[in-house]
């Protein structure tokens, strides 16, 4: 049998590559499997030969020691690939089909998923609805930052590229439909961007970028992306993007007036999640002052997409509340001015079709947007460390050394 190296969170600030199982059709006992799932058939799922998978803001969460998350875990839930077996149950997926893997694991039967909210399935995750691969308290589906890694639920969940040949010209654009350019698409349609819309999105790191390119392709007028990294910020500005700088500036709200002539703007978009820290030169950790900074300056009547990860455990969280995830929300201002908030993991599913579309269309530039950067398996760890110092770089893990 083919052996199976994969990146493997070790310990706060440390991923290794170990040698590990090569998958096959259960869901077997290990770090992070939760026991109500160990010894689970999957003959509806397929293995998968992985062309490319992502190093996500997500699992820097856990790198950084602010999850539960156990040691020996293989991380990644940002998986494209080949098709090399199938199960016995699958019908439609065949050996030898270039797919790209949605990160929310659902099972295509449950009401949530017939309603496409896929993100909540109710069948994968025995402690609650939704699951990941290679994600805490997801239900312990191994990850996919690996040579090898077991998709269940084929028929339902894969998205398959029409023209391998096409797609591997496109791998660095199509690689972020697993996760982060449904994400920020997610965003910015929760937040009700339309054309002419501005725009105010939080955060300038990966998912930041996708959602303000997204905000691009549905046609905003203005789109602004505020940050405290100035290598970020450069990044969104060199697409197009308005940009705020809230190391050097603190109060947000002049600073878009100082763009717009207005300090408010019709919708905003949270991509930091948790890990906010407060504006200016002495900021520290403040998780709460992202959705209260955007309740703030978007419009009454407004929306707010948060694509931003908020957790329910986060042992190196700044006070006791804060590790509950119980935080300090200014929610009268909220309900005061009228606004729709949405929240929740992206139901990829929704959106991965139409932007695949976009992709090989040209229309869609997200590899640009979000500097895709492509590593090898073995320098993983070191892209880790790079990332959490906040390198403006989405890193693609190529395990098999098949991109150009």
């Amino acid at each position: 049998m083919a052996g199976n190296r994969a990146v493997v969170y070790n310990k706060p600030g440390s991923v290794e590559i170990r040698d590990t199982d090569y998958p096959d059709l259960i869901l077997r006992d290990g770090p992070g499997v939760n026991p109500l799932n160990v010894g689970r058939k999957c003959e509806h799922g397929v293995i998968l030969k992985v062309v490319t998978t992502n190093i996500c803001g997500s699992d820097q969460h856990m790198v950084r020691g602010r999850t539960t998350a156990p040691s020996g875990l293989i991380l990644g839930h940002e998986i494209t690939g080949e098709v090399i077996e199938v199960g016995r149950d699958v019908e439609f997926i065949q050996k030898g089909d270039f797919v790209s893997v949605p990160f929310n694991i659902a099972c295509g039967r449950c009401r949530n998923c017939k309603e496409r909210h896929t993100n909540v399935c109710l069948n994968v995750n025995p402690d609650r609805p939704g699951s990941a691969y290679g994600y805490v308290d997801m239900g312990g589906w191994v990850g996919g930052q690996s040579e090898y890694v077991m998709v269940p639920y084929a028929d339902f969940q894969l998205l398959k590229f029409p023209d391998k040949a096409q797609a591997m010209e496109k791998i660095l654009d199509l690689t972020m439909l697993s996760d982060i350019f449904p994400t920020g698409y997610h965003g910015a349609v929760s937040a009700g961007v339309r054309p002419g819309s501005t725009v105010y999105v939080a955060g300038a790191g990966p998912v930041g970028l996708a959602a303000a390119h997204s905000a691009q392709l549905l046609g905003a007028a203005v789109v602004i992306v505020g940050d405290l990294n100035a290598e970020r910020l450069a990044q969104a500005k060199s697409f197009g993007c308005e940009t705020v700088n809230l190391r050097e500036h603190a109060n947000l709200a002049e600073q878009i007036e100082q763009i717009l002539g207005t300090p408010e703007v019709d919708c905003a978009i949270d991509c930091v999640g948790f890990e906010a820290h407060g504006h200016g030169k002495a900021h520290g950790e403040a998780p709460a002052t992202v959705l209260n900074s955007i309740m703030e300056v978007t419009r009454a009547g407004g929306r707010l997409g948060i694509p931003g990860l908020y957790v329910t455990g986060d042992p190196g969280a700044v006070d006791d509340d804060s590790k509950i995830g119980t935080l300090k929300i200014r929610f009268g201002l909220g309900w005061a001015k009228s606004h729709t908030f949405v929240t929740g993991q992206t139901p990829v599913m929704k959106y991965h079709r139409d932007l695949m579309m976009a992709i090989l269309s040209g229309r869609a530039q997200i590899a640009k947007a979000v500097n895709a950067t492509k590593i090898s398996l073995e320098e993983a760890p070191n892209a880790y460390q790079e990332f959490d110092r906040g390198v403006s770089r989405k890193f693609v893990i190529d395990p098999h050394g098949l991109v150009k």
